[in-house]
């Protein structure tokens, strides 16, 4: 155990926490939409940075490089699948989500937005949406924990068990107390960590090598064409970010259309880089670390990189990379389950719109708590699978459910309210059920899911009543959505 490499966790989590305490204090007197979604006031930097950080959770440090690192150089179809998806979405799907948001009664969580979008009264779409979005993000924060149990436990010693218990209390904490705000800004300092990890560790371990010191490769581990399944799986993992909620909800909380543009660029610029570094890491990995077992069951082969090459202090601060990709991801998910269940069921379904600004509040904190415990007894589980497994099923749940109603609302004046649940529903099935029976084929569950969703959403829209005349306008009016005055404050910031 390096006493620095202690010394500088400590540190780090210590900042994060105090983050949450100033924005508890500074925003204490703010409402549900202040604590859910910042209050629409994010910049284009915090929220970009905020949006990728959330997203590139401590699997894209450690399970990707790891399955690059041990399965060969077909994996990077992952990493190629993630940076066209991630860039559509900033480009296609962003501008047009903030605006139908805003005109769909300003909307603050995506159930919400689903439901005003359709001026429905039912709260169907919305307990959906919230079930969907517990169950995968108690999956997606497991991971996240689990994440944080193996650095402690290869770093310095520390029962797995013991070492995620204390990181759920510290993202649980700052979360519980800062909300929204909190999270994009611990998020924003996290992104920039994470981005100087993942540059300096390859470069590094390239500088290092030699033909000496270079572990041999076996030739086919070069082969990127190897199994089309494998390709196609991995172009496929970019159609996740289209329903992927704790990420598009940054493009509901950007101040401006003028500010979305400049987040665009720094977001999709910082994830590009991101799925190259991931891909560095596995592939310099295996040549500089040889072929190991323990590194590829453990998914190791950045904290082994890292501790390889750098002394103690280094080291400390480069590892706590894997904290902030666990603990920016955690957050956010923790965050969104909350906004969900208190705004799309608590409030409207048990309270019946009764329920102030305080109230509701401690109803999303209450979710934040329930949520991060069974996430903990998930993660603490040695049967769950690793936390690759763990991100593959819950993004694949997210991006055929919510994916392709988001896309159609957006995009498809005919769409209605039934389809919209006809499309959630059959996603969230037929990934389910092919993760269960078909797993076996070799093709990721994402791809079946987001194809059957779209299908079922199209058919029973197609099959039903088309939308009223003020449900078309709100179409309308959200297209050529133009807000003069939030132009004038961005040019005057």
């Amino acid at each position: 155990m390096d006493i620095s490499e202690v010394a500088v966790f400590i540190v780090y989590l210590a900042f994060m926490l105090g983050i949450g305490v100033y924005f508890f204090i500074k925003s204490k007197n703010g409402g549900e939409k202040t604590y859910f979604l910042g209050g629409r006031k994010m910049g284009p930097w915090v929220a970009a940075l905020s949006a990728g950080a959330s997203d590139m959770s401590a699997w894209v440090l450690m399970g990707l490089p790891t399955s690059i690192y041990a399965l060969g150089v077909g994996q990077v179809w992952i990493s190629v699948g993630l940076a066209i998806g991630y860039t559509v979405s900033w480009l296609v799907e962003a501008p047009r989500l903030r605006k139908f948001s805003i005109v769909a009664n300003d909307s603050i969580t995506i159930p919400q937005y689903l439901t005003n979008r359709f001026l429905s009264k039912s709260h169907a779409l919305q307990i959906i949406c919230a079930v969907v979005f517990l169950v995968a993000y108690t999956i997606y924060a497991a991971s996240s924990l689990k994440a944080c149990g193996t650095l402690f436990n290869t770093v310095i010693g520390m029962d797995a068990r013991v070492a995620m218990y204390i990181a759920a209390i510290i993202i649980v904490g700052y979360t519980f107390l800062g909300g929204f705000s909190a999270v994009c800004w611990t998020d924003f300092f996290q992104g920039m960590l994470i981005f100087g990890g993942m540059l300096i560790a390859p470069l590094f371990a390239v500088g290092m090598l030699n033909s000496a010191s270079s572990a041999p490769v076996p030739a086919d581990y070069w082969n990127a064409f190897a199994d089309w399944k494998e390709v196609v799986s991995g172009l496929a993992w970019g159609l996740g970010y289209f329903g992927m909620p704790h990420i598009i909800i940054r493009f509901m909380s950007i101040r401006s259309q003028k500010e979305l543009k400049k987040s665009a660029g720094i977001g999709i610029t910082w994830t590009v880089f991101i799925v190259i570094f991931a891909a560095a890491i596995g592939i310099i990995g295996r040549m500089f670390l040889g072929f190991s077992e323990e590194t590829a069951n453990g998914e190791l082969v950045f904290i082994s990189m890292v501790r390889k090459i750098f002394p103690g202090i280094i080291s400390g601060i480069l590892l706590s990379a894997v904290l902030a990709a666990s603990m920016s991801t955690a957050d956010s998910q923790l965050l969104s389950a909350a906004s969900s269940f208190a705004s799309d069921v608590y409030k409207p379904v048990f309270r019946k719109n009764k329920a102030g600004d305080k109230e509701m509040l401690w109803a999303g904190r209450f979710v934040v708590l329930a949520v991060s415990v069974v996430a903990l007894v998930i993660a603490s589980n040695p049967n769950t699978g690793g936390i690759m497994d763990l991100v593959t099923n819950a993004w694949g749940l997210f991006g055929a459910s919510i994916g392709p109603s988001i896309l159609l609302s957006l995009f498809w004046k005919r769409f209605n309210f039934k389809g919209a649940i006809a499309g959630i529903l059959t996603g969230a099935a037929v990934d389910i059920l092919w993760i269960a029976f078909l797993s076996s084929t070799g093709i990721y569950e994402l791809i079946p899911g987001f194809a059957a969703g779209l299908l079922a959403a199209v058919v029973v829209t197609l099959c039903t009543k088309k939308p009223s005349k003020e449900v078309e306008k709100l179409f309308d009016d959200a297209v050529n959505y133009n807000d003069a005055e939030e132009i004038s404050q961005s040019s005057e910031a």
